[in-house]
């Protein structure tokens, strides 16, 4: 790796995004976190306003001096949403989950094809995707299934599309994963009990899954591009 590789990762604060941008940290890269608000450096947008991942990407490139190297999508939002609310709440949370979780990642994965296309330089995306892409998910989380499964076949058209081009594309999807946005629902859905399903007997650390967005971004070979990489525990096998 180039010392001066320069990465965004979204929603940094947190969970496997925190544990990502100290992998990348540790391995030499300058990393530029985002979180939903501002703080000790990290770039705040919410990603629920159409105009924030430009805002996000401008500044951000403004902080790397003009060239991002590499893009990890990683914000997302997990809440449920009953299938007998009512159907404005139900559309309005379909829409805002979509539109964080995969029309946010689809804005910045945009602005950075481009910004790698214009200086002919290559670059690498990572998407933090979920094994829900594959397996589905709870009743409560249509949209969540359906956003993931989107940020999939997206990450899959950008890695056909300009590989020839040096731009890389690589997505991972974890199962559950100890973080604060599962926690909740791990719970509600009988915690330990829910173990059953998974042969490994636990589910997964953002360390782990950090290690794979590390991978991904730094050390993984061109012929991988298109790739996506289980971490479920051998709960969903494919």
């Amino acid at each position: 790796m180039n010392t001066s590789t320069t990465i965004l990762v979204t929603g940094a604060t947190r969970g496997i995004g925190a544990a990502t941008v100290s992998a990348l940290e540790s391995a030499g890269a300058k990393v530029i976190g985002h979180g939903s608000r501002a703080r000790d450096g990290v770039i705040g947008a919410d990603l629920s306003d159409p105009q924030a991942p430009q805002a996000l990407w401008e500044e951000a490139l403004d902080r790397a001096g003009g060239r991002i190297d590499i893009l990890v999508n990683n914000a997302g939002l997990f809440e449920a949403s009953a299938l007998d609310s009512s159907d404005i709440a139900w559309l309005d949370a379909w829409e805002e989950t979509l539109r964080i979780n995969l029309t946010a990642a689809a804005q910045l994965s945009r602005f950075a094809v481009r910004h790698w296309q214009e200086r002919g330089s290559g670059g690498r995306l990572v998407h933090i995707s979920s094994r829900a892409a594959y397996r589905g998910d709870s009743p409560a989380h249509w949209h969540y299934a359906a956003a993931k499964g989107g940020m999939v076949a997206m990450h899959k058209t950008i890695a056909r599309a300009y590989a020839s081009e040096g731009i890389l594309s690589f997505a991972i999807t974890p199962g559950f994963t100890d973080t604060s946005m599962a926690g909740d629902y791990l719970a509600s859905r009988g915690g330990p009990g829910l173990l059953a399903d998974i042969p490994l007997g636990r589910v997964a650390t953002p360390d782990e899954i950090a290690a794979i967005a590390k991978f991904c971004a730094l050390e993984a070979p061109p012929s991988m591009t298109g790739a996506v990489i289980d971490a479920n525990g051998a709960s969903y096998v494919r």
